[in-house]
């Protein structure tokens, strides 16, 4: 496997990250295994060791890898069978079953699956290669290449005061790495933040990690949020950030009433409160967008945050911010991290957005999504009946379901492992105990797994876990 060459050298650590991925399942035991050392795999690969340890800390961000001091990189054991991985961090055993082969993973919320983009990139990079040879290809553009930042800025400027410039934008290895330089730049740990609940997991994770005091804000189940019980935080706590959606907010899959929006940018004005925008889904909805609420806050006050995996695929991981404030320590701290980003990826990036390429495919994922969730919706009424409660999904590819009676949500869990199931307990969209009575389903998965014989399991285990 020859990697090096003026054609791939600008994302090498990208196949060394697949080569890897495809090694840790290969290898994947009951104990643990030692990997290959940066030396032998650099060897192995004809590749630096500077990026085959850029490919490591991706993996051990993604916990699919450890390190022990002075002895090398581990791949963590991943049994073969469920009782097995009765105990420890539900998150970790969600993880661990998730890549056992043979599995059906309907925990996942990848809507690219549907319809990426992989191969346009792909295409558009052998292109540029050709205009852009590796002696141009820098790696001194630490918060992303000019091209794609500025493709950024134009796609979310609305109007004369609502707009955003290349310099307002900073494009990470992914999300992960964007939201933890965010959390040093805000100072934000040791503070409190008000965080829409349900909400993703990785952002809950890394909040708590960092000693964030997190102030949970449940959506009713009128999907709206309780806007008296906001209005007494921001006046009650030493609160100076809000997380919320930018238009619809998953797993929920509801989006706020216009007139709740209006509200909530008033409340965020008249304390003096940052808002903090997930724009992750806000191009995945299934109707005409609302005015996303970045449109009606102070803009001073604000920052966006989102990646392009959801939209584009695998092949485009990176994650990016927009901030017109702090710009110099943004800068600063992006250049400690020395993300070494494929240049090429982005310029490719960013031909997709200037040629209208992305819109096209959007109106593609859009059909796809909505009748992938029709087709789903039957099937748990088929299924599930009476059993669970939800609201038809505004955007994404997810539905948040609600057992109707009381259930071990873990011990479901349990079970659906035994049937080769995966399912998300919905206790992990929080970090102070709600919606353990709800779980998330995905209906974009890798492969044509058998829906019904899943959703049959599902039912079963729903039943043999009710406690009342």
């Amino acid at each position: 496997m020859i990697l090096r060459g003026e054609r791939r050298a600008d994302f090498a650590y990208q196949a060394v990250y697949r080569y890897m991925i495809n090694l840790i399942n290969d290898v994947s035991t009951d104990a643990r295994v030692k990997l290959p050392s940066l030396r032998q795999l650099a060897g192995r690969l004809n590749v630096s060791i500077s990026t085959v340890q850029y490919a490591y800390s991706l993996l051990e961000k993604e916990g699919r890898v450890y390190s022990v001091a002075k002895s090398g990189y581990y791949a963590w054991p991943m049994s073969v069978n469920p009782l097995a991985w009765a105990a420890g961090d539900l998150l970790d055993r969600l993880y661990a079953a998730a890549r056992r082969p043979g599995m059906v993973v309907l925990s996942g919320d990848e809507p690219a699956l549907l319809a990426s983009l992989d191969s346009n990139l792909l295409r558009l990079e052998r292109e540029l290669v050709r205009q852009y040879p590796q002696h141009l290809q820098p790696w001194s553009q630490p918060c992303g290449v000019w091209e794609l930042r500025a493709a950024l800025a134009a796609r979310y400027t609305s109007s004369p005061t609502r707009c955003w410039h290349a310099d307002d934008v900073y494009i990470g290895a992914d999300l992960r790495g964007v939201l933890d330089i965010l959390i040093d730049v805000l100072g934000l740990r040791g503070t409190a933040v008000i965080v829409e609940s349900p909400c993703d997991w990785l952002v809950l994770r890394l909040l708590q990690d960092a000693g964030v005091r997190i102030i949970e804000l449940p959506w009713t189940l009128q999907g709206r949020l309780d806007l008296v019980t906001l209005d007494q935080l921001l006046c009650d706590e030493p609160v100076h950030l809000v997380l919320l959606s930018s238009a619809v907010s998953l797993p929920a899959g509801v989006a706020m009433p216009t007139q709740d929006r209006l509200a909530v940018a008033q409340m965020l004005d008249q304390y003096g409160c940052w808002l903090l925008e997930n724009d992750t889904y806000g191009e995945l909805g299934f109707t005409e967008p609302q005015a996303a609420l970045r449109e009606l806050v102070n803009p001073e006050r604000l920052m966006v945050f989102s990646s392009f995996e959801k939209v584009l695929g695998s092949e485009a991981p990176y994650g990016y911010l927009l901030s017109r404030r702090m710009s110099s320590e943004l800068q600063r701290q992006f250049l400690l991290r020395s993300f070494r980003l494929s240049s090429i990826r982005q310029r490719a990036i960013a031909r997709l957005y200037q040629s209208g390429r992305i819109d096209q495919h959007l109106h593609t994922l859009h059909l796809q999504l909505r009748q992938q969730a029709e087709d789903m919706r039957q099937r748990l009424d088929q299924h599930l009946g009476d059993q669970v409660a939800y609201r038809a999904p505004m955007a994404g590819a997810t539905f948040w379901l609600g057992a109707t009676k009381p259930v071990d949500m873990r011990q479901v869990f349990q079970r659906l492992l035994a049937q080769q199931v995966v399912i998300a307990p919905g206790e992990l969209f929080s970090v102070s105990g709600l919606h353990q009575q709800n779980l998330r389903l995905s209906y974009a998965f890798h492969g044509q797994p058998d829906l019904d014989i899943a959703l049959a399991a599902i039912s079963e285990a729903l039943h043999q876990a009710q406690t009342g």
